[in-house]
């Protein structure tokens, strides 16, 4: 005969044992721990409702698969451990009326007026849901505590990721070109080139010179970023530095851009602060994915074709630009031998930014060439202009 599976819904209601427990485990009588049964079923409705808010804003109005489906994974993880044992009986104990919460006034709650807002107060809500959860959980199942622990950290994870995308597309509205440019021969030159470069309309250029001695480098940031404020006041061009955070920081620059194998996004905000732009190189969607959850402002993927300024052993795939702009809700920059003409390859993939180096740098009129590539970007961007 096959052993009787437990059935947490059983057909006859539970009856008291000793001490006030039921037959099926649960506390009723005066003393027990109904009322730790009510709390652990008020959590649970807590965190699946914050879990399906982060949820939505994530697919509707961010647009991210892949966060949505991390999202996802860890709303039908908790819907699992909630039907553990005897936990789907918590229901049995639920007093909706007798409940005294609802006549506590809310004080100070959160506002409601921003992607970020809804984000950051439903994760919020359901971080502090899952630690009740697994308080309730030594008490009454103490299997699960540790289940509904790493579900919390889990969803700290996704909050840092989600609210650097909605910040990121924020503040990255309307920058499509990024122009990479190194040290030039003298600082009278570089001076020349950048003030060049954000008279024009570029709001964004990243200083990439790896074999500038660091006290030229800095003297080139300075400049770079005194002639960026002094364009755009209100802090809309900005100075990235390529690999150096300690430069970066030392100069006060907007952020940092660092490769694969560089410092990762969180340590590079603890060198520079939270507010820093960090972007980030993926040359696959796994180093993608990883840079999202890192918390990664931007993304440069490639190398997309052959370049003057480096060799590379391969390019990146189309099917891979076009999984990324897809799938990512940041900012993505195809980076390596971008060209005005090459523009159109990228459009059909999904790509609105690019990075260039060489193919302005290195043009006639490198301020015409931007004005050029800005133009066309905005054409391939249509009426969003560059906001996704």
């Amino acid at each position: 005969m096959a052993p009787r599976q437990h059935d947490p819904w059983p057909d006859t209601p539970p009856t008291a044992g000793a001490a006030g427990r039921s037959e099926n485990g649960i506390f009723v009588g005066a003393g027990g721990n109904a009322g730790a049964w009510r709390l652990l079923d008020a959590s649970a409705n807590r965190a699946g409702e914050a879990l399906r808010v982060v949820e939505d804003v994530l697919r509707f109005m961010l647009d991210d698969p892949h966060l949505t489906a991390l999202t996802k994974a860890l709303r039908h993880d908790l819907t699992a451990l909630l039907a553990s044992d005897e936990v789907p009986l918590r229901v049995m104990l639920r007093d909706v009326v007798g409940d005294v919460g609802p006549t506590v006034p809310a004080v100070n709650s959160l506002p409601r007026t921003t992607v970020s807002d809804l984000l950051a107060a439903n994760a919020a809500r359901g971080e502090q849901a899952l630690r009740s959860l697994q308080e309730c959980a030594l008490v009454l199942q103490p299997g699960l505590a540790s289940g509904f622990e790493r579900l919390r950290y889990r969803l700290y994870d996704i909050e840092r990721a989600a609210l650097v995308a909605a910040q990121a597309l924020k503040r990255m509205h309307g920058k499509t070109l990024c122009v990479l440019v190194d040290g030039s021969d003298n600082q009278a030159a570089f001076v020349r080139l950048v003030e060049s470069l954000f008279e024009c309309g570029a709001r964004m250029v990243q200083l990439r010179d790896k074999s500038l001695p660091v006290p030229a480098l800095v003297e080139r940031a300075r400049a770079a970023l005194q002639i960026a404020r002094r364009r755009r006041p209100d802090g809309d061009a900005v100075v990235l530095i390529n690999d150096r955070a300690d430069v970066a920081a030392a100069v006060g620059a907007d952020g940092v851009h660092t490769g694969a194998l560089d410092l990762p996004a969180n340590l590079c905000r603890r060198v520079m602060g939270p507010r820093c732009i960090v972007g980030r190189t993926a040359h696959d969607m796994a180093q993608a994915q990883a840079a999202v959850l890192d918390g990664a402002d931007y993304l440069g993927v490639g190398p997309c074709f052959p370049s003057s300024t480096k060799s590379f052993a391969s390019h990146a795939p189309e099917a891979f630009l076009a999984d990324v702009a897809r799938n990512v809700s940041l900012p993505v920059f195809a980076i390596g031998g971008v060209t005005l003409e090459r523009l159109d390859i990228l459009a059909p993939l999904g790509i609105r930014r690019v990075a260039v180096a060489a193919a302005i740098t290195s043009a006639a009129d490198p301020a015409r060439m931007a004005a050029a590539f800005i133009e066309r970007l905005g054409q391939i961007a249509g009426p969003a202009g560059g906001s996704a």
